[in-house]
């Protein structure tokens, strides 16, 4: 049989251990949050810094047609911006899909045609940062690329979900189109097991 003294000391080191469980709780909570916190400023901060890019391309296009070559794209180059008006999205695509390039913007999958050339581009982005408005999107919406040589217009022909395998989406194209990609469901916590697809050509 337990004393009361013995209960005492044994409540409280159950209400000690509860506060320093707490404690622990709320210090990580603070960690996470502040983890949020700076990587969504530093993506908007290089949204700009993309942007300012992105001008001085097009600014230097001029150049390029004068016959300078250009130079091979390497991840995370700044190769255009995608819109949609409808949505009020607008981000930066950068070359590549590594965590530290979709962190930063929307990615072009390597293997696609290049933003602004013929073909089937592929962009790729994260289903809660850049890419959550697409859950929205509709048929007969306008997708706008500018890249430094020039503006081009898409109108969104279909919708679907797939698997995370399927590459068929990405299969090249003889007339100019775009394939958007992100992960699905969109609410749902941890690796989504289906793609998002939105497909696109030109107006």
């Amino acid at each position: 049989m337990i004393s009361t003294t013995e209960r005492k000391r044994l409540a409280g080191r159950g209400r000690g251990f509860l506060r320093w469980t707490q404690g622990l709780f709320l210090i990580v909570g603070i960690l996470a949050l502040s983890y949020v916190a700076v990587t969504l400023l530093h993506a908007r901060f290089y949204q700009e810094v993309a942007n300012n890019t992105l001008d001085r391309q097009m600014r230097s296009e001029v150049q390029h047609n004068a016959g300078l070559p250009r130079a091979a794209v390497k991840e995370g180059d700044v190769l255009g911006r995608i819109e949609i008006p409808r949505l009020g999205m607008s981000v930066a695509i950068l070359e590549g899909t590594t965590s530290r390039t979709l962190r930063l913007g929307a990615g072009h999958i390597e293997g696609t045609a290049l933003p602004g050339e013929p073909g089937n581009i592929g962009i790729a982005g994260h289903r809660d940062t850049y890419f959550r408005e697409l859950k929205d999107i509709r048929e007969s919406d306008e997708i706008r690329i500018q890249t430094a040589t020039g503006l081009t217009r898409y109108e969104v022909d279909w919708v679907q979900i797939t698997a995370p395998g399927d590459t068929a989406i990405l299969a090249p194209s003889a007339k100019p189109a775009i394939t958007l990609v992100t992960c699905y469901p969109f609410h749902f916590i941890g690796a989504a097991p289906e793609r998002y697809v939105v497909h696109a050509h030109t107006k």
